[in-house]
Parts: C-alpha cells; sequence; structure tokens
C-alpha cells in the first residue's frame, strides 16, 4: 500500500522538499505526523522506530531485540504495530530469511537519519546541560548589590569564567516569570509561592531617626507611639505598614503611621536624615550617619527582627548545570 499524503498537506509547513502534496512527494510534516500515528490516535514511540532499524541491520529479531534489551516477542509486536499504522508491510518474513519490501526500504532510507538527528540533539542537550556555561539572569536588589554583592559575584565569575551574568537591580520583590530570571535574591518574608528558596544569611536593621526630628517629636516611649509618630515605611518589611520588632525574643508586627512609603532604601535614608520622621534601615547602609550623628536608634529595647536575605528559584530538578552551581556556590558562601 502506497504512502497516500494528507488532503489538507500544506507547502508551507513541509520540513524538507519536495512535498506530498507532489507526485513523488516525501518527508512531509503531515506525512511525518501520519507515519508518528498520530492518525491511529496515539504518538509513536522512537523505541519502536529504532526497533524497526535494527531489524534491518541486525537481520533478525532475536538480534534486534537484544541490542534493543527487549524480549524477541516484543521486538516482533513493536513491527506488527508500525505496520499496521502505516498500513503497509515493511518486511517480508519466512522461516528462513528475512527481506525489506521496497516500501521498508524506503521507509528505512527515511528513518535512519531521523534517528541519528534525533540522538545527536539528545547528545548535545545533555552535553549543553551539564556544562557550567552559558547565562543567568539574576535579579538583586540595588541595596544589596551597593553593600554585600560585589565580592561574592567576582568569586563566582572567576570560578565559573564560561557562565556570564546578567542582573537585574531591583527596589522591592522579583517576579521570576514576568521579569524572565533564573533566579533572585530576595530579602524579607516570602509570600506564599510555587517558588524554592535557599538561605544565604541575615542583615542586620535599625530603628532610626534624625536628632532634629527626634528634638520636634520627642522619642518614642514603646512600639503603639509609632502609630502616631511620622514613619517612613519600605514596602519590602510588609505591603500594610507594620513593622516586625522584637519583644523578650518574640515577634510582635506593630502598625506605623506611615507618612512616606517607598521601595527604594536611599529615598528613605534621605528623607530620615532631613528630619522627615522614624524609618528601618539596614545597618550596612546607615553606618557612616550613626558614626557622623545624622541619625540615632530609637526603641532600641525593641529592635527590628533580622531580615533574612534568601535566593529564590524555581524547581531545580531541571535547572541547568551553570544555574545548579550559582545555586550551590551562593548557599556554600559565608557572608560577613
Amino acid at each position: 500500500m502506497a504512502e497516500q499524503p494528507s488532503a489538507a498537506c500544506d507547502e508551507a509547513v513541509c520540513l524538507f522538499r519536495p512535498c506530498p502534496a507532489c507526485p513523488d512527494g516525501v518527508n512531509c510534516l503531515n506525512l511525518l505526523l501520519r507515519i508518528g500515528g498520530v492518525a491511529a490516535g496515539r504518538v509513536l514511540e522512537t523505541n519502536i522506530l529504532q526497533t524497526y532499524v535494527h531489524v534491518v541491520e541486525e537481520g533478525s529479531f532475536a538480534a534486534a531485540a537484544r541490542r534493543m534489551g527487549i524480549s524477541r516477542s516484543q521486538a516482533s509486536k513493536y513491527i506488527a504495530d508500525l505496520e499496521q499504522d502505516l498500513g503497509a508491510r515493511l518486511l517480508q518474513r519466512s522461516t528462513r530469511s528475512l527481506r525489506m519490501t521496497d516500501l521498508g526500504q524506503r521507509y528505512y532510507d527515511r528513518v535512519r537519519p531521523i534517528l541519528d538527528d534525533l540522538r545527536c540533539a539528545n547528545e548535545d542537550i545533555r552535553e549543553a546541560s551539564s556544562k557550567v556555561a552559558g547565562r543567568l539572569r539574576i535579579g538583586v536588589p540595588k541595596i544589596y548589590m551597593m553593600t554585600t554583592l560585589q565580592p561574592v559575584l567576582a568569586d563566582f565569575m572567576e570560578e565559573f569564567p564560561d557562565v556570564t551574568l546578567d542582573l537585574v537591580l531591583t527596589e522591592g520583590r522579583s517576579d521570576l516569570h514576568q521579569d524572565g530570571l533564573d533566579a533572585a535574591i530576595v530579602g524579607g518574608r516570602l509570600p506564599d509561592s510555587t517558588l524554592f528558596a535557599r538561605r544565604l544569611h541575615t542583615v542586620s536593621a535599625m530603628m532610626v531617626a534624625a536628632p532634629s526630628y527626634l528634638a520636634e517629636a520627642g522619642f518614642p516611649a514603646a512600639p503603639e507611639d509609632l502609630a502616631e509618630m511620622r514613619c517612613l515605611h519600605h514596602t519590602l518589611i510588609s505591603e500594610s505598614g507594620v513593622w516586625p520588632l522584637l519583644r523578650s525574643g518574640e515577634v510582635i508586627w506593630q502598625r506605623v503611621n506611615a507618612v512616606l512609603q517607598a521601595n527604594n532604601w536611599e529615598m528613605l535614608q534621605t528623607a530620615a536624615v532631613s528630619g522627615q520622621g522614624i524609618t528601618v534601615l539596614p545597618v550596612s547602609l546607615i553606618a557612616d550617619d550613626l558614626a557622623s550623628g545624622r541619625l540615632v536608634q530609637v526603641l532600641a529595647d525593641h529592635p527590628i527582627e533580622d531580615v533574612v536575605i534568601q535566593l529564590v528559584y524555581a524547581d531545580a530538578r531541571h535547572a541547568t548545570a551553570a544555574l545548579k552551581a550559582f545555586l550551590d556556590f551562593m548557599t556554600q558562601r559565608k557572608f560577613a
């Protein structure tokens, strides 16, 4: 039974030329799908095609079965299923010989290079995925990049010179999918998510204000006073205007009077130094301000909970070798 091209064959979707809409056509996408058993309601597995190739090359079902690591009866069933799907006899069998029909020869000539290409593609992808190389797109908070991360990333690039880092500086939380990120460094508590996270370290934060503001408004005597005083709030701490304070080792979430909200630490630092209110800032950012007296700590007996810095990513089971290397490097790093 000769091959019949699909009546709906479209030359625009042919993988090769000529198209089976033409008299001698082969290699059309429609025909490949038909050969693959899609028309029969199931996708033909590549091991069935591989079995056919091995039967032809080995000259027997038994030898082909050994090469495939299956039983002779399974190999025979594969070929029978293949012939049924195609509606054509590929092999002439007798007790003494096994030979291809004309259609069987034509099918072998078509399928053999396709399987070779598939094998090469698989090997290429396996090799690429196992090599620590390629491009990683990482979301990094701007302030964290300035104060902590630069020497860490320099060490990573020295150890893995074939990896290119594409850093996306952020102010708030990163969206891996929307921003096209492989991973992101985030601070603070994570919302419920399908993402995975690895803890890197913690960052100390402090509640501070300028002496000029405190001279006018007075020092807060208790956390509850923050609900009445002017506060400058970073949305990374919380979306709802509450701050995590420690009382006897327990975290209490204190609502504050957030007269200014921003997702930029430097903006809040500038506002605090100019006397606009009380804020929470990373200690590493305000070390000079504290030393010079431009900012002073408030409510020292109710310190701010340390900010947990985490590395978030999607399921790493199918991650590239480069991403796995980055995740491992970052989690094994000792941060100062």
